[in-house]
Order: structure tokens, then sequence, then C-alpha cells
């Protein structure tokens, strides 16, 4: 019986071989078709006449954007582009049609309240344009980046390549478009509109982090929703950047409520995003949402699911130094919450020694790859896990190398970069001197950043950062906790 059934299906590398080598049969067609020789089109794409042979002999892949200008100078109507799009899909574990629970939404019912368009459209004002207590109120789409990648985010149709993102004015009309449109009618994602899907999600990850929660997760919910349904009904050849956007919708609208302080809801966003990103091969995405379900898991005070979580990044992306890097610091401050010593400094050890394995490969797997933004990922993470084991054992010592990696994070952003994560390691570098047994330290040091910070607007990872400071500091007597209290607002 097991014999019959590996007669009947190939395996997915199979499958995508013979997918690429049916694009070389078709690029030659068309190239004969055309009168050029492999070295004429190799000169017209900017290709050696080997790499173009290679091509046509299914031993080498071309990326769907190479595949449209091929396509555009070959006259061949659409054939190539669609040709390379089932290679890119061939294999992938996409079933058709897909069942209503794979499509099924994070939250149940129908599309979010709120605005529903984006400036520039006849329909109304940008998703997510209401802004924090106290700031002044602006259009996330005013933030789009000029290129993908950005924040995070590949281009759903040609990954890391470097793509132009529409003007802001052309990206709202894009948007309105693929929003009002009627799925079962609707023409495929084209260029265009993948860009500007993509940069309008950058823009309210960006404006999320100036303070600008109020809309934006309705906001993104409801593109969710659009995507789903253009999911449902496409062909089998057209559903991988379709599943990635998905997928990216999900984890921002996860990351976005976990830092609301709304977790279990959270926790349905990333569980929805980890399907989609398996369906679209996006490893990136996956590493990301299981380091913050990993996260999650920590701060309902559950190290064990916290560890599992972490040790999952190891499958998704094997071999890869900075999937390696992100699942050991994960590793490391679950362990921390137990009091593992050992096995968190070793944890920490080896992602920072994974650092400097992080090559070409790598870039190509993560968008916001850099040794810089790895290093404060790194040192970050390494600086909580030791402040938690400082806390656990109560050691000073671990409290010293927690402050260290502190202030290393502290040094590696700009003056202006990322302020909600600059409180955050000013909060915790004022928690590794309580851990040190010096609250008046602590307390000095965290005065004027909370002084300066709307109680209103503390992100919820911050508030449970002090959170655990307060409860070190009423060890030392009710003084130093009356005055973080009094700080705090509460």
């Amino acid at each position: 019986m097991h014999r019959n059934r590996s007669a009947q299906a190939s395996p997915p590398d199979v499958q995508q071989a013979g997918a690429w080598r049916e694009f070389g049969a078709r690029l030659r067609h068309w190239r004969r078709r055309a009168g050029l020789t492999q070295a004429q089109l190799g000169a017209g794409i900017g290709y050696d006449h080997t790499a173009v042979s290679k091509i046509e002999h299914g031993s080498r892949r071309v990326a769907p954007r190479m595949a449209e200008r091929i396509d555009e100078l070959l006259g061949a109507g659409g054939e190539l582009v669609a040709a390379c799009l089932h290679a890119e899909t061939a294999g992938l574990p996409l079933p058709a049609p897909f069942t209503p629970g794979l499509l099924r939404p994070p939250l149940p019912g129908g599309v979010p309240d709120g605005p529903a368009s984006v400036p520039g459209s006849a329909r109304g004002p940008v998703p997510g344009s209401a802004s924090a207590p106290g700031s002044v109120p602006f259009d996330p789409v005013l933030l789009a980046p000029a290129r993908l990648p950005d924040y995070g985010l590949l281009c759903p149709l040609h990954d890391a390549e470097g793509c132009a993102v529409p003007p802001p004015k052309e990206l709202a009309l894009l948007y309105d478009e693929f929003r009002t449109a009627d799925p079962a009618t609707a023409p495929p994602l084209d260029a265009a509109t993948a860009h500007a899907l993509a940069g309008l999600l950058a823009a309210q990850l960006r404006a999320a982090e100036t303070g600008a929660l109020a809309g934006l997760v309705a906001a993104v919910e409801r593109t969710l929703h659009v995507v789903l349904a253009r999911l449902a009904v496409a062909p089998a050849a057209r559903r991988r950047p379709l599943a990635r956007l998905a997928a990216e919708h999900a984890h921002a609208a996860g990351a976005l409520r976990m830092q609301d302080g709304r977790n279990a809801t959270a926790m349905a966003c990333f569980d929805r995003a980890l399907t989609w990103a398996g369906l679209a091969g996006d490893r990136a995405t996956q590493v990301g949402t299981l380091s913050d379900l990993s996260i999650l898991a920590r701060l309902d005070g559950d190290p064990v699911a916290a560890l599992g979580y972490a040790r999952e990044i190891d499958r998704v992306a094997p071999e890869r130094p900075w999937a390696g890097a992100m699942g050991r610091i994960s590793r490391a401050r679950a362990r921390a919450l137990t009091g593992d010593v050992r096995g968190t400094v070793r944890e920490i050890a080896l992602a920072r020694a994974d650092l400097e394995h992080i090559d070409a490969r790598d870039e190509a797997d993560v968008p916001w790859l850099s040794i810089a933004s790895m290093r404060l990922r790194v040192e970050s993470a390494a600086a909580a896990a030791l402040r938690d084991l400082a806390a656990a054992v109560d050691d000073p010592r671990l409290a010293r190398r927690a402050l260290a990696a502190t202030e290393t994070a502290l040094g590696l952003l700009g003056p202006t970069q990322l302020p909600s994560s600059r409180l955050l390691f000013t909060v915790r570098a004022a928690d590794c001197h309580a851990c040190a047994h010096d609250p008046r330290t602590a307390v000095d040091l965290l005065a004027p950043a909370l002084e300066s910070v709307p109680v209103a607007a503390l992100p919820a990872l911050v508030g449970h950062e002090l959170r655990g400071l307060r409860e070190r500091l009423a060890r030392y007597g009710p003084r130093a906790a009356d005055r973080l209290a009094e700080l705090a607002g509460s």
C-alpha cells in the first residue's frame, strides 16, 4: 500500500523541478518564435547566454519579476508569467479547494467596523487614522515607504528583489479598488496592487510605533478579510502571494493587539498567521510569529509553552543563522523564568555566535535582516533574560550583566529611532539596578522617562515591565515603590 501511494504522487521537490523544466520549454519555444539566440535574449535581460541555457533546461529558476520582463520582450502574452507562478507554487501544500476552517479569519463575525478607505479615494479617510491620546491626527498612508522590503515586509510577488511602492494618491486608489472588487470576478493580483497593500501595511505598523493604535487593528483586519475572500477563489497558481499577504496581515494584527495588551486575541491572530505563512512558504513570518507566541507564553507565566514555541523556530528554518539566533534568544528568555542559569547563559552565548555566521542566504530569507538589527534583537533579549534570571535567583552579578546588555541595546538605537523601544529599554535598565540591590538609582533613572510620557500612552509591554519593577522595589520598603507608583500615575 505504501509503495502504491508513492507511485501515485510525486514529492513536492520533484513536482517543482518538473514545473521549472516546463517553464524552460515554454521559454525556448517563445525565444525561437521571436527569432532570438540564447545570447541575444540574455543581452536583452542582462543575463549571460549560459544562464539562459540553464533556465531553458530547468536547472535555474527565475523570479516572477524577471519572468514578466522576458514575457514582455518575447511577446508571450502572459504565458511565461503564468508558467513561472505555477513553478513557484508547484508542490506547495495549498489544498484545492480550501476547507472553510483554513480560511477562517482570526476573529469570528463580519468585517470590523471603522473607516474603510485611504486618502484620495471617494470613500473616506485612511484606515486607522485615529491618533494616540494627546497626539496630532495624521494619516498612516503618508508614512508609506517608497520601496519594499520595508518594516519587515517583503513584496508578496517579488520577495526581496526591491520594488517601488505607488505614491500616496495612487496607493489609495489601488487599495480602494482591491477592497471593493467582487472576488469572484476580480482580476489576479497585479504588481502595483501587491506593492500598495504591502506598503500600506508597513505604513500602519510605522504609525503604531508612534502610539497611534486606535483604529489600526480594525483597518488591518479589514484588509485581511478582503485578502481571504480573494484567496478562497484564486486559482492554485495565484495563491502564494495572497497567502503571504494574509499571513503578514494576521501577524500584524496580532502584534498590534499584543501591543495594546489584548493577548488572548493576539494569540488567535498569530495562530492563523502561522497557517497562512506555512501555505506561502514564508519563513520570515513563521519565525516572527513563533517568536511573538513565545513572548505571549512568557507574559502568561508559562515557560514550558514559551520554550516549545522557541524550539519550533529551528524546525521552520533549520540551519539558518538568523533563525538560530531568534530561536536561541527566545529559549534563553524561557529558561530564565525557571532560574536555569547555565541554560540561559549558554543560549545567549550561542545566539551571539550565530550573528557571526549570517550571510547572503539569510538576507534573502528575511527583509529586515542586517547585522545591526539582529544584534539589537539579541542584546535586547539577552538583557531581559539576564534580568529575569537575576530576579529569579537574586544574583546582583547577573543584574549587572543584564544592565550592560541593556546599555548596548540602547546604544544601537538612534536618538529618534523606535521611541517605544527606547522607553522599554530604559525601564529595563532601571529594573536591572533594582535587581542589583540599588533601588535609588532605579527610581532616579526612570523618573525623566515616565514624566515625559502620558500614562495612557504606555505600551502594554512597558506596563508589564513596570509591574515587575514595582514588585522588586517593594522589597526595599514602601518609599521606592510609592515613588514609582507616583511616576506611573497609579
